[in-house]
């Protein structure tokens, strides 16, 4: 029987909380699974053009880590494939093409791996659960990855906390992104990185949204990654002046998140952080989401790819 997994974006870090803390974003990655005779790995839609249309497909390989934590084949099906996540973006693409493959994988191999499982397999594949935890549990996620396991918290967002984000219309590998950090930080570095994480986490915990301006404050990587995003430093020093609750770059960026108070309007947030793109010329969307609580979904029936 056809089924489907449907996996969103995600946004990591949200500031001081590197590699370790996240939340899913309601932009799907979509796939479709039909058991049949011989495999198909089919993408669909201009987002996706240029992806490999074969076994070598991210997604593919993603569902075969499931087979291969198991011990047995991956049974073939025709896997069609479609995202709303923009690509390179810092919105966890590649992690959402990651949990949706592994957890389409075990689907087909009849469920034999539970939801920590699938995290922790995610998670070692991508070296870090910042992004996959919350695009396979939704809401909020403090997770960790060490020797023993992947270990995580899921919260439930803070009432009245929504999500702004601005996607420029220009890629970001993480790898360049990562490229920029330096290899040591000093103790001071690492003590004001501590003491913010552990502010933000308790603050989402306890839906202490007056603090999130604070406690998103980061040294540990923004300040690294600011030159390869324009105007990602004047957001994060006077987002909070036009609205937002707290700003920080989205993951390794180029998109950038601010935190606003769902009660409150967002038009006058919206026209500052265009004029930050216009003031050194890029180009862009902002847009205003929930943060996503289901995580990812599998359906069976015949829904289909569009």
């Amino acid at each position: 029987m056809t089924f489907t997994v449907r996996a969103p974006a995600s946004s990591a870090n949200l500031g001081p909380g590197f590699d370790s803390l996240g939340l899913s974003v309601p932009l799907f990655t979509t796939l479709r699974v039909t058991p049949q005779a011989t495999t198909e790995v089919v993408p669909l839609g201009p987002d996706l053009d240029g992806t490999p249309a074969d076994e070598s497909n991210y997604v593919y390989q993603a569902m075969l880590l499931a087979a291969r934590r198991v011990g047995r084949p991956l049974p073939p099906a025709r896997i069609e494939i479609e995202t709303e996540v923009p690509l390179a973006r810092g919105l966890g693409s590649s992690a959402a093409a990651l949990v949706a493959g592994i957890v389409a994988g075990n689907e087909l191999l009849g469920r034999p791996l539970n939801d920590e499982t699938v995290l922790d397999v995610a998670a070692r594949e991508e070296g870090h659960p910042d992004n996959v935890a919350p695009a396979l549990f939704g809401g909020i996620v403090v997770a960790t990855l060490d020797k023993l396991g992947t270990h995580y918290v899921r919260l439930a967002p803070p009432a009245h906390l929504g999500v702004t984000v601005l996607v420029p219309d220009f890629e970001l590998s993480t790898s360049k992104a990562r490229a920029v950090l330096p290899k040591e930080y000093s103790r001071a570095d690492a003590v004001h990185a501590l003491s913010h994480a552990a502010l933000l986490a308790a603050a989402l915990a306890q839906g202490r949204l007056d603090l999130l301006r604070h406690a998103m404050q980061d040294y540990i990587h923004q300040t690294w990654r600011a030159p390869l995003v324009p105007g990602l430093s004047d957001i994060l020093e006077g987002a909070w002046r036009h609205g937002a609750l707290g700003a920080a770059l989205s993951g390794a960026g180029p998109t950038v998140l601010c935190f606003h108070d769902t009660r409150e309007p967002t038009a006058g947030l919206h026209t500052y952080l265009h004029s930050v793109m216009t003031k050194n010329g890029l180009t862009g969307r902002v847009m205003d989401f929930p943060i996503d609580e289901a995580g990812t979904v599998v359906e069976r029936g015949a829904h289909t790819c569009s």
